[in-house]
């Protein structure tokens, strides 16, 4: 039979960006707006963000060579395409030998009318809204002009196909952002959206954490493997942060 999964699918977060240590700042002080003059696609990794990204870069690097990643998804990002390419060259996997595909599909959730703004600024800028969002809860909920997690969910099924479609039996690897994170094990494990939003409000996904899952032939399926792993940056000595992405609201 066909095997039409990949052998191995990595899926991993950015490292920590300047917007995820702008937000943090903007939430502590009460501000309604987070203070970043770029586009939400420009905004760069942090100092730490490098630090992280390098860690877990060596850690693909000293996996065997019958083990690492041969294909490479990113989202067009710089933050993730940052921490792409840090990875890659701590890693030693040269661009030139592997599938490397910036995929517009696993960009960043987008917030529409809600760019920018706190958790402060939301309910003070747009009260209706913010009761709106509680109502309908955040699976559902989309802001004006931008996507609940079932759009982000509806882009990511065509990512998926197109893994099992041109990388069936490869080792794949994925960097993105938090809500791809969890979207993607939304659809990788058959979730629902209780148990989707019961591991959202557990934590946020590290930065640079690793989920992966492995092929099962007896089940000619995927299986869980790792599940925000991080143990790549502890034993580098880099700090792991679980900061929201920058535009993201808080858990409720």
């Amino acid at each position: 039979m066909t095997q039409d999964w990949p052998r191995t699918l990595w899926i991993v977060r950015h490292g920590q960006s300047a917007g995820n240590v702008a937000r943090d700042a903007a939430e502590a002080a009460g501000l309604f707006v987070i203070d970043i003059a770029e586009r939400d696609i420009d905004v760069p990794l942090s100092d730490l963000g490098h630090e992280q990204a390098q860690a877990l870069g060596r850690w693909f690097g000293a996996l065997p060579p019958d083990r690492q990643p041969e294909v490479v998804l990113t989202s067009p990002y710089v933050r993730a395409r940052q921490t792409t390419r840090l990875l890659m060259e701590a890693a030693g996997l040269d661009a030139r030998k592997l599938r490397v595909r910036v995929d517009e599909r696993l960009r960043e959730k987008e917030f529409g009318l809600l760019d920018r703004l706190t958790v402060h600024g939301i309910r003070q800028k747009y009260p209706e809204l913010a009761a709106q969002r509680i109502h309908v809860g955040k699976f559902y909920f989309r802001p004006p002009g931008g996507e609940s997690w079932c759009d982000v969910i509806l882009r990511l099924r065509s990512v998926l196909e197109m893994v099992s479609r041109e990388h069936a039996g490869q080792r794949v690897l994925v960097v993105a952002h938090q809500v791809i994170v969890n979207c993607m094990r939304y659809l990788m494990e058959n979730l629902e959206e209780h148990e989707i939003l019961a591991l959202d409000k557990r934590g946020d996904v590290p930065n640079c954490g690793v989920t992966s899952y492995e092929h099962d032939p007896a089940g000619e399926g995927m299986r869980v493997d790792l599940v925000n792993f991080t143990a790549p940056l502890r034993r580098a000595g880099a700090p792991v942060t679980v900061e929201p992405d920058a535009l993201a609201a808080p858990k409720p």
